[in-house]
């Protein structure tokens, strides 16, 4: 795919992006690349602060992907000691620092995880503590010198603290330029991160310039709106779909997706033609969602599977085979259950639910908010949320 025209390159590129400084550049680049046969070195951070990867997580590494594809070096950075101190994006205090034991065990995870995805072979996996434990506090001091104050206060999540008299650290100040100086050290020639990062990702271009490098080119993504099609997708909102779900899971999470948001995802997760799914009824189109997600995180086989049993339990009314079991020893809230299984984003959804009668044990309707789960039983709550209550 190196072979293809840079035009064509960039519009497989674009595809998705929120913004790109600047697409001049990127054209440039790789002019340079294809006319030097030399690759691309593309960097993406993550923070290993989560162990399971969500589709949220994945929209950066299909960009990767794509990337990997046409012929460039991929570098997936594991932020091992940037981890340490915690990304200040978006945060209104300090970040709780995690220990070097979760964090080993998290990105340990996460390597399994991404190769869903990526081509192991033409992955090259670096942790920056490989660089950053080194630096002595002279290179420290040396780098802090190319930012201002008045720069890192010009940053939202950090003015907004700011005026509203909330402690921000010096240690805090020190992440962008740390993430900035990972740049420096891979010599990036673009750098991908989601459109909450554009500060850090602005960052690196202006330490590059300093240490006498060509600034990256900055390529920025959308933050996914989880399954509720309102809020960024969160395994704490429980509107997320996890890659390593069973596929009946993945299936009836994506089914639930909104019509609307449903080419959003088809946009920045797939390559399928768009204007071709956007003449399919909705329900199929979403069904071949569905597919791509299973067929990418498992295999065909399991996909049609999981199609085959979506398709029984919508029009047969059937119970799904690989329920999911949630035990119980002793009397318990059916609402508690319900939140605490994830099958309801919070205590007034789950009464929500139940009200509007579409919460069911054994195929019995429970409109009793305040009801007490006794024994087990087969819970089901919406049209194809279901969970196995096992009594010990």
């Amino acid at each position: 795919m190196h072979k293809m025209s840079v035009e064509e390159q960039l519009r497989i590129i674009k595809r998705g992006s929120v913004e790109i400084i600047s697409e001049e550049d990127l054209r440039s680049r790789l002019e340079d690349s294809q006319r030097k046969r030399m690759p691309l070195n593309i960097k993406a951070g993550f923070d290993p602060t989560a162990p399971d990867i969500h589709l949220g997580h994945t929209v950066l590494l299909k960009k990767l992907r794509t990337f990997q594809d046409l012929g460039h070096t991929v570098f997936f950075l594991i932020g091992d000691f940037t981890a340490q101190i915690g990304d200040p994006s978006g945060r209104d205090q300090a970040r709780i620092k995690m220990n070097k034991e979760e964090i080993k065990k998290n990105a340990a995870t996460y390597k399994k995880q991404v190769f869903k995805i990526l081509e192991e072979r033409k992955t090259k996996v670096v942790f920056n503590s490989s660089w950053l434990s080194k630096i002595d506090l002279q290179k420290i001091l040396e780098l802090s010198s190319f930012v201002t104050v008045a720069q890192m206060l010009a940053r939202a999540d950090f003015k907004q603290r700011f005026e509203e008299q909330k402690e921000i650290s010096i240690l805090e100040f020190l992440y962008p330029l740390l993430q900035a100086y990972d740049s420096v050290y891979l010599k990036a020639d673009v750098e991908l991160g989601g459109t909450d990062q554009k500060f850090n990702l602005l960052m690196g271009r202006q330490l590059q310039i300093a240490c006498g490098q060509k600034p990256q080119t900055i390529i920025m993504t959308p933050l996914l709106e989880g399954t509720d099609g309102v809020n960024k997708m969160s395994k704490s909102l429980g509107n997320y779909i996890g890659i390593n779900e069973q596929p009946s899971q993945i299936f009836g999470k994506t089914m639930s997706i909104p019509d609307a948001l449903m080419y959003r995802y088809f946009e920045v997760l797939t390559d399928v033609d768009l204007e071709q799914t956007k003449k399919l009824p909705p329900m199929q189109a979403k069904k071949n969602l569905a597919k791509i997600f299973i067929e990418r995180f498992h295999d065909r086989g399991q996909a049609l599977k999981a199609e085959e049993e979506f398709n029984n339990i919508f029009s047969k009314r059937k119970t799904p085979s690989d329920l999911e079991s949630y035990q119980i020893d002793k009397e318990i809230s059916l609402c508690e259950v319900l939140v605490k299984s994830s099958l309801a984003t919070s205590g007034n959804e789950a009464r929500r639910l139940i009200k509007q009668g579409a919460v069911t044990i054994d195929e019995k309707k429970i409109l009793d908010v305040n009801y007490i789960i006794k024994e087990g039983g087969i819970l089901k709550a919406g049209k194809r949320r279901f969970l196995k209550i096992v009594r010990t």
